[in-house]
């Protein structure tokens, strides 16, 4: 009987292969877990939003400087949720969404307002492209205006026929000059939810305050801490890489984020809102 041995060195090297593999692959990752956990969630999420006031809304897959995967869990800006709602409940003819990125709000709101236009302004070109996939992808074309830089001059023009309107002000510190009534008195009317960057200019939520506490009823709302359990998939790798949890819900701010959401106290004609009284 003839049985060949086994080829000793072969079996000796073969652990050494396999970790030089594995080393191969999980290296990068370590560098860079963010990629790993962004491309788990895409995958397991099939790139449509899992909940929040978009559930349902398709994505696709990129975000325009800032976080991808807190969005297609539906928890992103999740303070922000109940006024979103809100919102959705009136009857908006318009919104204007200023600093639209990729259309995560602009698309959104467009999806679940079937009634508003949206008018979403975004300086970037490259953002822009992913703002037309975005609007493509969930079939809102038709109800969706596609513009690049807001200036007052436009906002002003705008607000003059644009019916009951919610405006989304999310604009790195452009805030400062676009939210200004007296420069656009028609801002009076509208409905306003603001991202405030006081660490861009530093005061800038006083001055919006200052400016719309007689014409607005005003409420902030500030950034809450992150849960990691709310990053439901787990893997290998979320369970020996440290912090990879807290990777899936972070959307990585440069500092403490605040909003104001204001209602007009008296509408204007344009509007054909009655008085909040």
């Amino acid at each position: 009987m003839t049985e060949s041995m086994p080829d000793l060195n072969k079996m000796k090297s073969f652990p050494k292969r396999v970790m030089a593999k594995a080393v191969t692959y999980l290296v990068p990752l370590r560098l860079q877990p963010w990629w790993y956990i962004a491309n788990l969630a895409a995958c397991k999420t099939r790139s449509t939003v899992q909940a929040g006031p978009f559930r349902g809304m398709r994505h696709i897959g990129r975000s325009h400087l800032s976080a991808l995967t807190p969005k297609l869990l539906g928890i992103y800006e999740r303070e922000l949720h109940g006024f979103i709602e809100e919102a959705i409940a009136f009857p908006f003819q318009t919104v204007l969404d200023i600093g639209a990125a990729e259309g995560y709000y602009a698309v959104g709101l467009a999806t679940r307002m079937s009634e508003a236009r949206v008018i979403a302004f975004e300086m970037d070109p490259s953002a822009r492209e992913l703002l037309m996939r975005m609007v493509e992808l969930n079939g809102v074309g038709s109800r969706v205006a596609i513009k690049e830089l807001c200036t007052s001059r436009d906002l002003a023009a705008i607000l003059k026929t644009s019916g009951m309107t919610l405006v989304i002000c999310d604009a790195e510190g452009g805030e400062a000059i676009l939210l200004d009534p007296i420069r656009v008195p028609e801002l009076e009317a509208c409905y306003i939810l603001v991202e405030l960057h006081d660490f861009v200019i530093g005061g800038v939520s006083q001055e919006i305050r200052d400016r719309f506490t007689m014409t607005h009823s005003i409420t902030q709302i500030c950034q809450q801490q992150r849960d990691p359990s709310e990053f439901p998939y787990r893997t290998l790798y979320t369970r020996i890489i440290p912090g990879s949890l807290e990777l899936g819900v972070s959307e990585f701010r440069p500092a403490k984020m605040a909003w104001y959401w204001m209602r007009p106290r008296k509408a204007g004609t344009h509007q054909g809102v009655p008085d909040e009284n």
